[in-house]
């Protein structure tokens, strides 16, 4: 692994956030980038931002839809890593000085009780390792100019991750067939998007089994505490000053998120 052109890659992202600009695609700097160096990216920047003070608090699933995997070329997800300073409150407000080119996502996250290691972790195995599951909001970013992204664009650029937003109430995921939990994304209070869990791989717990199984890759654990965003289960939505977005998740109740001007 080229340790030089990692560091100049994240370097190359961290620009985009200290200047609120975005940057050109990696992919374009360098059209050999492969997945694996892009994940490394990442991981530096990741770590980085751990060193500065930010704590880790759990992990994000990107491309859990055929649709959006198609438009990409890829045949499976991607990951990323959530932290504290992405942390907006239940219906709180997030400042457009915060973002560059936010777009809003509908999921169900995890709470976990326990670690999961892979390589062979099952969606049962999920399941039983979770807490509670959550309705959640996901403000997807990108320090990639305009989006013009590809899969190793992406995935160095921490999955395109901006904030999230926990709401409802805990459920056991025991009580709930999360395949089946329709789901209602609203903004500025019209009905923009409808999902279902199923979305998701078929089953939200399947997105995080594949999760699990993919960091042993890299020698990482999910970690009891940790929230995980399983995956949209609908198309993003774009977010302007002044809007305001929130879920209807059935049988975990709803999460809201306002962007101030």
């Amino acid at each position: 692994m080229n340790g030089e052109k990692i560091t100049r890659f994240a370097d190359h992202l961290a620009s985009a956030s200290r200047e609120g600009v975005g940057v050109a695609p990696l992919t374009s700097l360098d059209p050999q980038i492969s997945e694996q160096e892009a994940y490394h990216v990442q991981l530096k920047t990741i770590e980085r931002r751990v060193k500065e003070g930010a704590r880790i608090t759990g992990k994000k699933i990107g491309l859990t839809s055929r649709a959006m995997q198609t438009l990409l070329g890829v045949d499976q997800p991607d990951y990323g890593h959530l932290l504290d300073s992405m942390v907006v409150e239940n219906n709180g407000e997030l400042s457009f000085e915060h973002v560059l080119s936010p777009k809003v996502e509908a999921e169900i996250a995890f709470l976990l009780k326990r670690d999961l290691e892979g390589p062979h972790v099952t969606a049962f195995d999920v399941l039983m390792a979770t807490e509670y599951v959550l309705p959640a909001l996901e403000i997807v970013d990108s320090r990639i100019a305009n989006w013009k992204i590809k899969l190793e664009d992406t995935v160095a650029d921490n999955a395109s991750s901006g904030f999230y937003v926990l709401g409802g109430h805990p459920v056991k995921p025991q009580d709930l067939d999360l395949s089946l939990a329709g789901m209602a994304f609203y903004k500025n209070q019209e009905l923009v998007n409808t999902g279902v869990g199923a979305a998701a791989l078929g089953n939200p717990a399947t997105c995080v089994a594949w999760l699990a199984n993919k960091l042993y890759e890299f020698g990482i654990t999910l970690k009891a505490g940790e929230v995980i965003l399983s995956g949209a289960l609908s198309a993003a939505v774009e977010a302007k000053p002044g809007d305001a977005f929130h879920t209807r998740i059935a049988g975990l109740g709803s999460a809201g998120v306002k962007f101030s001007r």
